[in-house]
């Protein structure tokens, strides 16, 4: 479907997307598609350098008559979240994105899209390789490892950059303007706990499928599913449920996967009295509720009960009982919204990994919040919880946030000239994910930033779908942005 993908509108970008979509860019390894966008850029004769990270920066003079505007950094992060449908056969590391036309939409075949942030990269691409389209002195910073740790961002050269206004293309609505985002952190979990031999006369495999999923900083706020949740409020039911000569034990977990992916689906092995049919009638009225809690949200959501062989070793008692209930009380999801401002998260948890393989444990989560306190309050009581279960803490992956500035030369700009393209007010607003802007702002004192882009929906899953009108409606501002950028003072 590459083709057909091509004939779009503005061919020049969706033409790049397909392109960039061929090559496999998953976090951590971005080389080829680095290599591929400086030959790009040099066989049109620009200026292209890479700093010590492997982020790409290219520089573009002004055309005719823009020379004494203020220099414009556009910037993206090539790299994508790797999520695919678990009926779906596919290998992120070799093959390209497999899309295809739906309506208004283009989608995956059974996998994430790329379209977080293959668009904004794209839509640079474009621009570098234009010929006539005027604008002023241009930078295009091409970033790496965004979705996993915003390695590009925090260890981006100093001093690399002139620009003095920064385009951020990776909001995913095409009302919004974003001036302002959450910092976040990563908090992990590890240890070894005991285990003995299982006494059940079944292995029990408990899945929960079917989850929405999503972006866990955009999408928090939407009350979706989390896997790892669910199965954990299962398995502990089941256990609460044994009368006095049964046992629940538990022998192993697999759940989640990404910091920033809200779980789709998890998976508890157990040894247990009784056949997996027994249990999935005995749980019936537990799942039934679970199902109407999240029917909205979740619609295809499932709990499935299979009998497996029984497990040689399980956790003891203790140490699977504490390990349950810190994982239960982990906080998930929304912990407070803005005060300050209506309908923003401010601070959030998402419980993105859980695994337990032969008594050896590991956690991940992603803690987010614009407020840096809070964001460290609501860390420490999540290590509180899993330092009980005997697990050992580690923080990582720290960035700051990006505080709003809606008075900002460049924010005005784009507010006017939304106003005067479609006769209506824009959104400006600050959002609860972890836009690289706040890091880049931090290593660049003074930029003037402002975030916009497409349409995206279901970002970091496999529904994730980019809107097709939506393109040439952010593909015509951008362009019309960069002639009305100011003259240099």
């Amino acid at each position: 479907m590459s083709d057909a993908i091509r004939q779009l509108e503005p061919a020049a970008l969706w033409g790049r997307f397909a392109d960039l979509n061929a090559i496999p860019r998953a976090s951590g390894k971005e080389e080829a598609v680095c290599r591929w966008i400086t030959g790009l850029a040099q066989n049109a004769g620009l200026e292209v350098s890479s700093d010590s990270v492997g982020n790409v920066l290219v520089r573009k003079p002004a055309t005719a008559g823009l020379e004494d505007r203020k220099t414009v950094i556009l910037q993206s992060h090539v790299d994508m979240v790797h999520q695919k449908n678990n009926d779906t056969a596919f290998d992120f590391d070799t093959e390209g994105i497999r899309m295809r036309i739906d309506g208004d939409w283009v989608r995956a075949e059974g996998t994430t899209l790329g379209a977080d942030n293959g668009l904004g990269v794209a839509t640079m691409l474009a621009l570098m390789e234009a010929t006539d389209i005027p604008h002023p002195p241009l930078e295009f910073l091409f970033t790496i490892d965004e979705e996993t740790g915003m390695t590009g961002a925090l260890e981006l050269e100093r001093n690399w950059m002139t620009g003095e206004i920064l385009l951020n293309l990776d909001t995913e609505d095409d009302r919004e303007i974003g001036i302002g985002c959450a910092g976040g952190i990563d908090l992990g979990f590890s240890g070894r706990l005991d285990t003995c031999e299982g006494t059940g006369e079944s292995g029990i495999l408990v899945e929960v499928k079917g989850g929405s999923g999503g972006h866990s900083g955009m999408d928090i706020h939407k009350g979706i599913a989390n896997a790892n949740k669910i199965l954990v409020r299962v398995v502990r039911e089941m256990m609460a449920a044994c009368s006095s000569d049964e046992d629940v034990e538990l022998a192993a977990l697999d759940g989640g996967g990404l910091r920033n992916a809200i779980p789709r689906e998890a998976k508890a092995t157990l040894a247990a009295d009784g056949e997996a049919a027994t249990w999935q009638k005995r749980m019936a009225a537990l799942v039934a509720d679970i199902l109407a809690e999240y029917r909205t949200t979740d619609p295809d959501l499932a709990v499935h009960f299979h009998t497996v062989g029984a497990p040689d070793r399980v956790l003891t008692s203790t140490a699977g009982e504490n390990l349950l209930a810190a994982l239960d009380c982990c906080p998930n999801g929304i912990d407070r919204m803005s005060p300050d401002i209506p309908g923003l998260v401010q601070t959030s948890n998402n419980l993105a990994r859980i695994s337990l393989v032969d008594g050896l444990v590991e956690v991940h989560c992603l803690t987010r919040s614009s407020v840096d306190t809070e964001k460290m309050d609501l860390a420490r009581r999540i290590e509180t919880g899993f330092l009980q279960a005997r697990l050992a803490a580690a923080r990582g992956g720290a960035y700051p946030g990006w505080t709003p500035d809606p008075e900002s030369e460049a924010v005005r700009m784009m507010t006017d000239l939304y106003r005067e393209l479609h006769d209506e007010e824009p959104l400006v607003l600050a959002c609860h994910a972890g836009l690289e802007c706040g890091i880049l702002g931090s290593r660049y004192p003074g930029l003037d930033m402002v975030s916009f882009g497409p349409t995206i929906l279901g970002a970091h899953s496999p529904d994730e779908r980019a809107s097709i009108p939506s393109v040439s409606k952010y593909w015509n501002w951008l362009l019309e942005a960069l002639v009305r950028t100011p003259e240099r003072a």
